[in-house]
């Protein structure tokens, strides 16, 4: 059995993030029971600076990236197609508001204390992409660890208090220092670094790649 620890640096506020680890998932089962593989979600903040104060997803990527709306309306359709194909729930990516994601980071960081990271991460992908609840509200992040069955008041208690805060920012600190700059990034066996959403297949090779370098 080959063993391959996988880091994911990624942000809740990133669709790509979601994409990526679709692709991801399907990488890891296509190459079966040869590997056994250890994932590690990490947190990254797209807009650290977010004060709180929302606007629509497409006006904000506008005055981000530049260009028209109805530009970046077509770029969301296309990763709608995208999504879908992969069977997750976009379906409200366009009507999203902006938000910040630190008290999500935490969440997952508690969450992944009782074995459930993977599983907050993927609840949160859906809050946020197919149902456009705003990730950064108290309620909508209880919901969240309700819908797996954790417990919602220790979960309150984490979110009132500052748990987690500093494994959040040490994350942070620590992939920008390593000069990840963008996100979804995948840090292989601590060594080797896959950036962006990359497609199943160069996935698979790339795994094969680095676990026949290692051996």
């Amino acid at each position: 059995m080959k063993k391959i620890q996988i880091d994911i640096v990624s942000d809740i506020a990133c669709p790509w993030c979601a994409i990526g680890y679709a692709r991801l998932e399907l990488a890891m089962e296509q190459l079966g029971p040869e590997y056994e593989f250890t994932v590690q979600w990490h947190a990254f903040e797209l807009d650290p600076t977010h004060n709180g104060k929302s606007e629509p997803i497409l006006q904000a990527l506008v005055k981000k990236y530049g260009g028209s709306e109805e530009e970046m309306r077509a770029n969301q359709s296309q990763m709608i197609t995208v999504a879908k194909d992969l069977g997750l729930n976009f379906d409200k990516l366009q009507e999203r508001l902006t938000c910040n994601t630190f008290d999500a980071h935490r969440l997952v960081k508690w969450a992944g204390d009782q074995g459930q990271q993977t599983a907050m991460k993927q609840e949160l992908f859906e809050t946020y992409f197919g149902k456009a609840m705003n990730v950064s509200d108290q309620n909508v992040l209880l919901g969240c660890v309700e819908t797996l069955g954790l417990d919602p008041t220790k979960a309150k208690q984490v979110l009132e208090s500052d748990q987690y805060t500093a494994a959040v920012r040490e994350d942070e600190a620590t992939y920008h220092k390593a000069g990840v700059t963008s996100v979804p990034a995948y840090i292989i066996n601590s060594k080797y670094l896959i950036s962006g959403a990359q497609e199943p297949n160069i996935l698979v090779q790339a795994l094969q790649d680095i676990s026949a370098e290692s051996d």
